[in-house]
This record gives C-alpha cells, sequence and structure tokens, in this order.
C-alpha cells in the first residue's frame, strides 16, 4: 500500500465499503470518498472522524488518487471512467480487500444468514485478546497496525467472496438468496464450495447445516451445531429472558460452560463457531467465555429501544429465514409481550421467488405489517406487487403508508419489529416520533 496517495472510495458509505475507509484512515493513510447526499447509518463513523464524502461528481477525482469502486457501480460511473482517463489505479472492492488480507492469520465469515452478527462477535472476542483488524457488514471496521488476525464479512452476492482466499472460513448456513444473480440453490451451494476450497488452513462450519455438511474442503472442517455429531456441540442449554447458557462439548469432551446475552437458537450456533476458532487457536477459553458474555450486538439486528412501555426493534432481517431467526429471538426475550412485525421487502426479485415463504414466516408474529417494496439502483420495478404479499398472510393488518404509522399506535406496550434491509427505519423513525410526542403530552 501506497502512503503517497489518497484513497478515493466511490461509494463510501456502502455498508463494506465505509467499514473499510475506517481501516485505512485508522492505519494512517488519507482516505476520502464519494456518494449519493441521502444520509445513511453508515456514515456516521467517518463524519465524526471528519473524513470528506463528496457528492458524486468526475471532478472528484485527481491526480495522485488510487480509487477504490464499490461493486454496486459499473465500469461507466462517472468517476471511474475519470480515474481510467487519467490512468489512475482503479481497484474494486473486493479485490482489494483480497490483497490486504495477505498479511495476516485471516478469518472470512460468509453465510446466507448470520455472517454480520458471527463476523461482529468474533471481532469483538479476537480483538480483546490479540491485536486485530477487522471489517463488519454493518459499516463498523478497525485498522491496527501490524495486527495478528484480520476478521472479515464475506459476502456470496456474484460470488464477490471467491476474491479471499483466507487462512479460515467460517460458514454459517446456505440458502437460496439473490435470486436476481444465483439461478438455484445448487447453484450457491457451489459458489460456497468454491470458497470453502481456497481456504489455507480450515473450515469451521454449522453441521445443522444439511448443505455445509456436502460442502467440499481440501483443508480440515470442523462442525458445530446442537445436533449430535458435530465436532463443537452445545448441551445443556438453558434459554432466559437475559440470554442463552451451554456446556460447549469438543470431540465429546466438556469444554466449558458460556453465556451470551442474545437470544435464539441462531445466536448460540454464532458463539460456537467463535468457539471452534478460540479452540483452534489456542485462545484462552476463559477470556474467550469472558467476552462472549459482552458483546452488546452489531448495528440493525435486533436492536432495541423502549418509549414508554413500547419495545422496538430494528432488525435487516429481508430474507424468510432471518424473519423467523428474529421473530424467534422476540418470543424469547419478551415471552409475556405480543409481537408486531413491521416489514420491507427488498428487492421485486427476492419477494417472487420466496413470496409463500415469506407469509409463511411472518405470520409467526402475532399480527403483521407490510410496506411497499424497496426500489433501488439495483432493481426499480417487478412483477410482484406488495398486496401480493399482503393477501398471503393470515394476520396481516394494513398495508403501512410512510405518511401515516398511526395503524401501530393500537400496539402500544407491545414488542413491534421493523424488518428490511431497504428504508424501514423511515417507519420505524416515524413511529417512534408519534410516540415520544404522545410521552410528552402526557408527562
Amino acid at each position: 500500500m501506497n502512503r503517497d496517495t489518497t484513497y478515493h472510495f466511490v461509494g463510501i458509505k456502502g455498508s463494506g465499503m465505509s467499514a473499510l475507509a475506517l481501516i485505512l484512515h485508522e492505519e494512517g493513510y488519507k482516505v476520502q470518498g464519494s456518494d449519493v447526499s441521502k444520509q445513511f447509518f453508515t456514515q456516521i463513523a467517518l463524519d465524526n472522524l471528519n473524513i470528506p464524502i463528496y457528492e458524486f461528481n468526475a471532478d472528484n477525482i485527481k491526480e495522485g488518487q488510487t480509487i477504490i469502486a464499490g461493486n454496486a457501480f459499473p465500469d461507466t460511473h462517472e468517476e471511474i471512467v475519470r480515474a481510467k482517463e487519467l490512468g489512475l489505479p482503479v481497484i474494486r472492492y473486493h479485490d482489494f480487500i483480497g490483497d490486504k488480507i495477505v498479511n495476516y492469520t485471516s478469518v472470512a465469515i460468509t453465510g446466507s444468514h448470520g455472517k454480520t452478527t458471527t463476523t461482529g462477535l468474533l471481532s469483538h472476542v479476537v480483538s480483546n485478546i490479540e491485536d486485530t483488524s477487522y471489517l463488519i457488514g454493518d459499516g463498523t471496521g478497525r485498522g491496527v497496525e501490524n495486527a495478528d488476525y484480520f476478521v472479515l464479512e464475506a459476502c456470496e452476492y456474484r460470488r464477490h467472496f471467491l476474491a479471499y482466499k483466507a487462512d479460515y472460513a467460517i460458514s454459517t448456513n446456505i440458502d437460496f438468496d439473490h435470486p436476481d444473480y444465483y439461478k438455484s440453490i445448487e447453484d450457491v451451494a457451489d459458489a460456497f464450495d468454491t470458497f470453502a476450497l481456497q481456504t489455507t488452513k480450515r473450515v469451521i462450519a454449522c453441521g445443522d447445516d444439511k448443505l455445509l455438511r456436502e460442502m467440499k474442503a481440501e483443508v480440515p472442517v470442523t462442525y458445530y451445531g446442537l445436533e449430535d455429531g458435530n465436532d463443537v456441540q452445545a448441551k445443556n442449554i438453558i434459554k432466559d429472558t437475559k440470554g442463552s447458557s451451554f456446556d460447549t462439548y469438543i470431540n465429546g469432551e466438556f469444554y466449558h460452560r458460556f453465556f451470551i446475552p442474545s437470544y435464539g437458537d441462531h445466536n448460540i450456533q454464532n458463539a460456537l463457531s467463535v468457539i471452534a476458532f478460540g479452540y483452534h487457536e489456542e485462545l484462552d477459553k476463559e477470556a474467550v467465555a469472558e467476552n462472549l458474555a459482552t458483546f452488546k450486538g452489531v448495528k440493525r439486528r435486533f436492536s432495541e429501544k423502549m418509549i414508554s412501555d413500547t419495545v422496538i426493534i430494528d432488525d435487516y432481517a429481508h430474507h424468510p429465514a432471518e424473519i423467523k431467526a428474529t421473530i424467534d429471538a422476540a418470543r424469547q426475550k419478551y415471552p409475556d409481550r405480543e409481537v408486531v412485525a413491521v416489514f420491507q421487502p427488498h428487492t421485486f426479485s427476492r419477494t417472487v421467488a420466496l413470496l409463500s415463504e415469506f407469509a409463511e414466516t411472518l405470520s409467526m408474529a402475532d399480527t403483521v405489517y407490510v410496506c411497499e417494496i424497496f426500489t433501488s439502483a439495483r432493481e426499480e420495478s417487478g412483477s410482484v406487487t406488495i398486496e401480493d404479499l399482503h393477501k398471503k398472510i393470515d394476520n396481516a393488518e394494513d398495508i403501512l403508508n410512510i405518511d401515516d404509522v398511526s395503524p401501530l399506535l393500537k400496539h402500544q406496550g407491545e414488542v413491534v419489529v421493523f424488518m428490511g434491509a431497504g428504508d424501514i427505519q423511515k417507519y420505524e423513525q416515524a413511529f417512534q416520533k408519534i410516540l415520544s410526542d404522545l410521552e410528552k403530552t402526557t408527562n
């Protein structure tokens, strides 16, 4: 890497891009970027560090820069075109990371679901034991010069994770997603096979997942999970409103008892992957246990707040499996309250491909509201409408309008879960404002 250049990020507000920008800044490199003017939660840390962010414009590109281009932007983007005209280096985000991690003991966490939380959990645990740099898909990044480890989230979309030849691969599950790219579940599994085959030291995979059990690898595979037959297994599980406790057995022998302040079987599985990594890297198990117990979560994954007596949960869940996990977690923590789901589908292709699965898992909530399908530069229209989903959900209430979220007021005192990967937070914020205004008038 070059300290005489300025690293310019095209699309710096992307979750991975913002995290990488933070890493380079903390390592002492000159960093700036460009994006749309709309505010995103990923830019808060950039703003706090006074990292310059400009609106997209070819004039942002100048001699002496190195361009890191976000994967969402084609070579025809005006800034990338200008960079090539000037003969500047243009490096795609995933290729840049792939080159960078060779200098560390690298751990790449992937999976159709749970990779952000697992990356955050592993980053938290390992960075409190050894010098660690990390990149999390919620926009969080940390750069430590001469770090021993580099922990990163590896996204399977368009097979971008194949740019990473990591020492360790942690795979949480394989499911059908990104139907705008993948043709079938077999296509997804093939990508995960390729990713595992290029891992250089060890694969750590959830053995409760049938497709991961069939995964190909040329290095040793450690399976973790709740079921018998896993190398790392949780037993004697106790779940309550404070979290989950469990004994961990490794290769059939008792290893340690752990507590996590999070909810649902999926979070126990995530913790087991971290325990397995710590075991193979010979990290002190007491230190691992201590840090598992202090993990506060990642952004937009079961993020909670309470206004008056109403619990509001914000979650990135945008796939049926993730919706199920979020509702399960809400029921574990709040067993005596009704759970209200407010869901915004993300992309038309995903909605039409998984329409029945969305309806089935959303119906696990006591009451369901749906919002208009989120449109983006990737997909602005499709063959499905929100009405198609709405009529398949047994316990659906209104299709919620951003200009009027007052129907949610009938659920004061309950658990209202806002889920989606688009701009569902606009609905959440509108509801919070109504509740806060009511709170002020009654005090």
